[in-house]
C-alpha cells in the first residue's frame, strides 16, 4: 500500500471518527414534570398555585463533553387561591434554555448543573372579578440534574429547576399587584444521545 493510500484511507477513518462523535452531540429526553409554583404577591398575602403535573420534552446539543444548551418545552393550567377561595386558572408556556456543565461524562451516572433564561407566556386566563394578566414575561432559570446510562447511548434521567416567571395582574386595565410563580420543577424521564 502507498503512502499516499494510506494516508488517504487514514484520512477517511479520522472523517469517519469525527462524524460518529458528531452524531453524539443531540440529545432528546422526555420528562414527567412535577411543577410546584412558590407563589407570592406581594403587598397581597396568601395568594397561592396549585401544583400540577405534565408532559415536558427537550433536546440539547453538546458543544464539547462537558458543556451543552439545553432547551425545553412544556405546558401547565395553574389554579390560583386567595387565602384558600379559588380566583380562576391561568395556562403557562415557559420555554427555557439552560447552558448546562456535565461532570464524569465518560462515566455511567453523568451530573450536571445549569444556568439559563426562560420566556414566559400566559393564556387562556380565566380569573375571577375582571382580574387579567400581562401575557408575557422573562426571568432566569437555574438548573440541576443526572444521566444515568441504562444501554447504549439511552439514559434516565433526573431534573430539577427553578424557574423565575412573574406578570402583572390588572382589573379594567389598572395595575394592582405582580403575581410571582417561581416554580420548581421536577422531573423524571427517558433521554437518548444521536
Amino acid at each position: 500500500m502507498s503512502r499516499k493510500l494510506a494516508a488517504n484511507v487514514l484520512g477517511i477513518l479520522m472523517a469517519m471518527g469525527g462524524a460518529a462523535q458528531a452524531a453524539d452531540n443531540w440529545m432528546f429526553r422526555v420528562r414527567a414534570i412535577d411543577v410546584a409554583p412558590d407563589a407570592s404577591s406581594s403587598p397581597v398575602a396568601g395568594v397561592d398555585a396549585k401544583d400540577k403535573w405534565s408532559p415536558e420534552v427537550d433536546i440539547s446539543y453538546f458543544f464539547t463533553k462537558n458543556i451543552a444548551v439545553e432547551a425545553i418545552a412544556a405546558t401547565t393550567r395553574h389554579t390560583i387561591t386567595l387565602n384558600n377561595a379559588d380566583l380562576g386558572k391561568v395556562s403557562v408556556l415557559p420555554p427555557t434554555v439552560t447552558l448546562q456543565y456535565h461532570f464524569n461524562p465518560e462515566g455511567t451516572i453523568k451530573p450536571y448543573v445549569g444556568a439559563g433564561v426562560n420566556y414566559t407566556r400566559f393564556y387562556n386566563v380565566k380569573l375571577a372579578s375582571n382580574l387579567d394578566v400581562d401575557k408575557s414575561s422573562w426571568g432566569g432559570a437555574l438548573q440541576a440534574g443526572v444521566d444515568i446510562a441504562v444501554g447504549k447511548n439511552s439514559y434516565i434521567n433526573l431534573d430539577v429547576k427553578k424557574i423565575y416567571l412573574e406578570t402583572d395582574v390588572k382589573s379594567a386595565g389598572a395595575y394592582l399587584t405582580t403575581l410571582k410563580l417561581d416554580p420548581v420543577v421536577w422531573g423524571v424521564g427517558y433521554g437518548f444521545r444521536f
